[in-house]
């Protein structure tokens, strides 16, 4: 009788819980740790997202990205349902409000098709008002089956199912390190030691740190960057159908505010996207001081800032006005002109950084003989996450 197959991982985000959860489907019998440094599931990027079930609009056909963000929508639908998780089919177009924009929708419709994504249509002005009637551009993109959710109620869903299935949650009990021992590994965590067949890292944005303490390279290196939120008044909730985004410019490397309907059925612009001095910093200055100094001493960092000023310029004004903030979306929603709200708590995205400042587009897995190290799960890490989570499970049963 072959003896029962420990795991141990660490990370109560979407991605975490939905391979905790996964492992137990898989092995029969397996005794499957979870372990979260706070005292509760989706506590940093899964609990400040904008709720976005993405369709795979963007991303470069056959990339991990597009592969896992269309199977992970299935699936993460298939999940809610039989959960009953909140989430809504809302829709989404992207508007071209020039020319050159129009040029690049053509080229986003053509990577869409290659991703697979259902239903999607390119739409002339008259076709963008009779989705959207307080819409204009010369152009738009429709993903018709793109959606929103509550991803913190998922999560909670997920951690749940895994306890019902017999599954271990450890929170507040924050890991140190992973250390690799002949036929498995060593689960450092600030209470004790504990050993197991399999560990996957799912730590978001401690993952580089995790990752070095564990004797991994240091590289990619995370550099946070937070995105606002800019909640409107409920008189503006009917002024969109779905979520309205720009057409993404490739002189930055963000997508720029957006129109977003959330689950409980308001509206809200944003994220924008600026250098956060904090990794955990949701209020107030979010000021860290060995975050910061971590930043102030990655040579990375630096080469990206020297190529992106124009990005910085053109986000600080939102950071700093929210009437800029509104004034950004008034181009493609004239209504929204003027609109009133307030900010809501912001988000921190991991952005996964190269030693030369470039930014890290996949999903980037590190592994070793009884470890694995998920480095980089940038948006649509939430939509792909249990999609994510069968990857690592194969690639763990190899």
């Amino acid at each position: 009788m072959s003896a029962r197959k420990r795991f141990a991982v660490i990370g109560a985000g979407i991605i975490g819980s939905a391979v905790a959860r996964g492992l137990l489907a898989r092995y029969d019998g397996a005794e499957v740790t979870l372990y979260e440094k706070e005292d509760r599931p989706a506590s940093h990027q899964t609990g400040h997202n904008s709720g976005v079930i993405h369709a795979g609009l963007y991303y470069e056909p056959g990339s991990l990205k597009a592969r896992l963000c269309r199977r992970g929508v299935s699936l993460l639908v298939d999940f809610a349902r039989e959960h009953s998780v909140p989430f809504d089919e809302c829709g989404k177009i992207v508007v071209a409000t020039n020319d050159v924009e129009v040029e690049r929708l053509h080229a986003i419709h053509q990577r869409s098709l290659a991703n697979g994504v259902p239903d999607v249509a390119l739409l002339d002005a008259d076709g963008l008002r009779e989705v959207e009637p307080n819409a204009v551009g010369l152009a738009a993109l429709h993903s018709p089956h793109t959606g929103i959710i509550d991803y913190r109620g998922l999560t909670e869903a997920l951690v749940s199912d895994f306890r019902r299935g017999g599954g271990r949650v450890r929170f507040s009990t924050a890991v140190n390190r992973v250390e690799e021992r002949a036929g498995g590994a060593i689960v450092y965590s600030v209470f004790d030691a504990q050993e197991y067949d399999q560990v996957i890292a799912c730590a978001g944005l401690q993952s580089d740190r995790l990752a070095a303490r564990s004797g991994e390279d240091r590289n990619p290196s995370v550099v946070p960057f937070f995105g606002q939120y800019f909640i409107l008044e409920p008189e503006y909730d009917d002024i969109v159908n779905g979520l309205i985004y720009p057409v993404p410019d490739p002189k930055y490397p963000f997508l720029g505010v957006h129109v977003t309907r959330r689950i409980d059925g308001g509206v809200m612009l944003g994220p924008n996207a600026f250098l956060s001095f904090s990794r955990e910093g949701y209020r107030g200055l979010g000021f860290n001081l060995p975050d910061s100094l971590r930043i102030a001493v990655n040579p990375g960092f630096w080469r990206f800032a020297a190529g992106n000023m124009a990005t910085a310029r053109r986000e600080i004004a939102g950071v700093l006005s929210s009437e800029k903030f509104v004034e950004e979306a008034a181009r493609y929603v004239p209504m929204l002109a003027g609109a009133t709200g307030r900010r809501a708590t912001r988000g921190i995205r991991a952005q996964a950084m190269n030693r030369d400042g470039s930014l890290v587009d996949d999903f980037v897995i590190d592994r070793g003989r009884a470890t694995m190290f998920v480095r980089n799960a940038p948006s649509p890490g939430a939509t792909s996450a249990l999609a994510i989570a069968e990857h690592l499970i194969d690639e763990a049963t190899r």
